[in-house]
């Protein structure tokens, strides 16, 4: 060969390489959104749901961009159940992960412990489920896309008197170790009382509790015509199991922490009946829920429920956010720090189309949300059940 054309070939092969190089180098790195929820302990059976919500929209948004062509992905921690779970969740997407944002945690209780951390670091924080009181005024990097539980528990109560008008004495139990709980207990206190209605008597458990003996015989002997439960699904499912075995044939209300089909293996046919306020429902007649109910249903065969919906929202939020940011300036182009400002600022900023219905958010981080429902368990048989949803 002569020396002219092996020249001409290692020049060709040089530039291919180049041209392989270049274009490996224009392939974005990704962008890493964080999502800290309960995987283990009695909370994985809410946040099981908020980890395929979230997983649900990585996957359906990405297939249609991601950011701009620039994909994200998401890191997860799990949580647990308590607080220590969150804070090392928390630490480690902001110092090891270098995460842009967070969605999450699970639990209230958690926000309080964890979400000052990523405060003091400047880093945005969106809560799918956190709902007690006082959670968006932790700090200027915290907002939520769950709604309060001031604005969604009294609708319970109101359905409760129109299934029965004849209610008159109510029994509350809650769970007194959850900060999600005390809170809610409150709300249901105070709307029982607005409708004229007497709190017959205040039980308190703890969420590791499994025996409520004591507390089933002291609504039992108080001859109420209503309990309400504030707890998780775990010891709510078993404590809705107790009252319905020693025979309690009267209308329970559920709080936020049973609003999963996960609790159904846990009281069975004996959950059949319990109505709880909803932040979601599938037939919520948006666009983008119809589609998100549609894909949901192809993937997991049945319904999505509140906590992934809520989850799946939580991720398209600061996804949108990021878009709108990128198309100012390109994400590559930012430092950390000031994009996980930025990103804050705009979360603030932007009105969302959501499954949950359109949603924005005021000065302070709370979700701004219309429409909202009340549903019935109806279970078909000793593990399977659904949420009907009430007019």
């Amino acid at each position: 060969m002569k020396q002219s054309t092996k020249a001409a070939l290692a020049l060709q092969t040089a530039l291919l390489t180049l041209g392989s190089l270049a274009a490996a180098q224009k392939v974005e790195t990704p962008v890493v959104i964080g999502v800290a929820v309960a995987q283990t302990s009695n909370t994985a059976l809410l946040g099981q749901e908020q980890v395929i919500g979230a997983k649900f929209a990585e996957k359906f948004l990405n297939a249609r961009g991601g950011i701009n062509g620039t994909p994200f992905k998401l890191v997860f921690q799990d949580t647990g159940g308590d607080e220590a779970g969150a804070i090392n969740a928390f630490q480690n997407l902001i110092t090891q992960a270098k995460a842009v944002g967070i969605v999450g945690p699970t639990l209230s209780q958690q926000a309080f412990a964890a979400d000052p951390i990523a405060e003091r670091a400047k880093v945005p924080v969106l809560g799918p489920s956190n709902t007690a009181k006082g959670v968006p005024e932790i700090g200027e990097y915290v907002a939520r896309v769950s709604a309060p539980v001031s604005i969604v528990a009294p609708n319970a109560v109101r359905q409760a008197l129109k299934l029965d008008p004849k209610i008159k004495r109510v029994a509350v139990l809650y769970a007194q170790n959850d900060a999600f709980s005390t809170s809610e207990t409150g709300t249901f206190q105070q709307t029982a009382k607005d409708q004229g209605l007497t709190v017959a008597t205040v039980q308190k458990f703890q969420t590791t509790d499994s025996d409520f003996t004591t507390q089933v015989t002291s609504v039992l002997n108080e001859k109420v015509d209503l309990v309400i439960i504030s707890g998780l699904a775990a010891d709510g499912g078993n404590l809705v199991k107790q009252l319905r075995q020693l025979g309690y044939k009267g209308l329970i209300i559920g709080g936020n922490g049973l609003n999963t089909s996960n609790m159904f293996p846990v009281c069975q046919k004996l959950c059949d009946g319990v109505i709880i306020a909803q932040a979601y429902s599938p037939a919520q007649p948006s666009a983008v829920n119809q589609v998100f109910v549609k894909e949901y249903r192809a993937q997991y065969k049945k319904d999505p429920p509140q906590f992934a919906a809520q989850a799946y929202a939580g991720v398209q939020v600061m996804v949108e956010a990021l878009k709108a940011i990128d198309r100012k300036k390109k994400l590559s182009q930012w430092d950390l720090g000031e994009l996980r400002n930025a990103l804050n600022k705009q979360i603030l900023l932007g009105t969302y189309n959501t499954p949950l219905g359109p949603i924005s958010f005021d000065k302070e981080g709370e979700v701004q949300q219309k429409e909202f429902y009340v549903a019935q368990i109806k279970m078909a048989d000793a593990k399977n059940g659904s949420f009907v949803f009430l007019k």
